[in-house]
């Protein structure tokens, strides 16, 4: 149904927020049907601000993928939980996602932090298609005893889900204003840090442990050839000479693996031919070291 001649258009960013997990990414990505941010089974995925741009007739959606907020064990943990905190003053909707259990100490510690919020919070309660029915009731209410939450929508983000009717009610609450981006745009992340987050993603994908969350991607050098193959250098660091070992397998058989997944992924990303070359090394505690930080890109 097409939207009438003199309906103003609406502008506005939107935040994600939640307990690590709960599938903002997996969210993000199916509001925009496109992949911009990476996903992954494990928790603390998304380590920086991602954003991905929503183009309707009538309305662009700015969400910004946050990192789940949890109890920080090291320094890019508190400069993690900082990125999502920072975000709910700064933007005109809150998206809070939970899964459909009733509230976690995790959750009630978020919603604390909502109650200084001046903007519509919207409780979203995500992997619906995981329990019946009858199961989300005292799921609901239970939140609705601690907030006051300008619209309560049960969705599955994998399963596309509701999906529809959170857009419009965000829509809904969005100032009026003019698009803010170009309506092809889809994220205003660099091609360099979308290559860094495919790479990590494909290590999470293929290792177990601890070895996921000791893990920094760096790119060294970008080359683009006359005949449009890119070549991409680029440092993978962990923090011990065990995590390096696994990493590259045996006889570099896993290293290997990780390689030709990321570079699919690249090359439909930029549309063209990718050489990639990764090597390991080792950086100890590089996650509380802050010149560590700063160098990979954690400010």
């Amino acid at each position: 149904m097409a939207e009438p001649a003199n309906t103003p258009y609406r502008c506005g960013y939107v935040s994600l927020i939640g307990r690590p997990n709960v599938g903002k990414s997996t969210l993000l990505n199916a509001l925009l049907g496109e992949k911009v941010a990476i996903v992954s089974p494990k928790p603390q995925t998304t380590r920086n601000r991602i954003v991905g741009i929503k183009t309707l007739p009538a309305a662009q959606l700015v969400v910004l993928d946050t990192p789940g907020i949890h109890i920080p064990r090291h320094k890019l943990g508190e400069r993690m939980v900082r990125e999502a905190s920072d975000t709910l003053h700064d933007v005109d909707v809150v998206l809070f996602l939970v899964e459909p259990v009733l509230p976690t100490a995790g959750d009630t510690a978020i919603l604390s932090s909502l109650a200084e919020v001046r903007k519509p919070v919207v409780l979203v309660v995500n992997k619906v298609d995981t329990v019946k029915k009858p199961e989300l009731l005292p799921v609901i209410e239970a939140y609705a005893k601690l907030h006051a939450f300008r619209e309560v929508i049960p969705i599955s983000a994998l399963a596309g889900d509701g999906l529809d009717i959170l857009q419009s009610v965000v829509v809904s609450l969005l100032p009026e204003g003019p698009k803010l981006y170009p309506e092809d745009l889809l994220t205003d992340q660099i091609e360099r840090f979308m290559a860094t987050e495919i790479i990590r993603e494909k290590i999470m994908q293929q290792t177990d442990d601890e070895i996921p969350y000791s893990v920094a991607v760096e790119v060294l050098t970008w080359k683009e050839k006359r005949e449009g193959l890119v070549v991409i250098q680029a440092n993978i660091y962990v923090e011990r000479d065990s995590q390096k070992g696994i990493i590259i397998g045996e006889n570099g058989a896993r290293l290997k693996e990780i390689g030709t997944a990321a570079r699919g992924d690249i090359e439909r990303l930029l549309g063209t031919k990718v050489f990639l070359e990764l090597w390991v090394k080792v950086k100890k505690d590089w996650r509380n070291d802050e010149r560590a930080l700063k160098e990979l890109g954690f400010e």
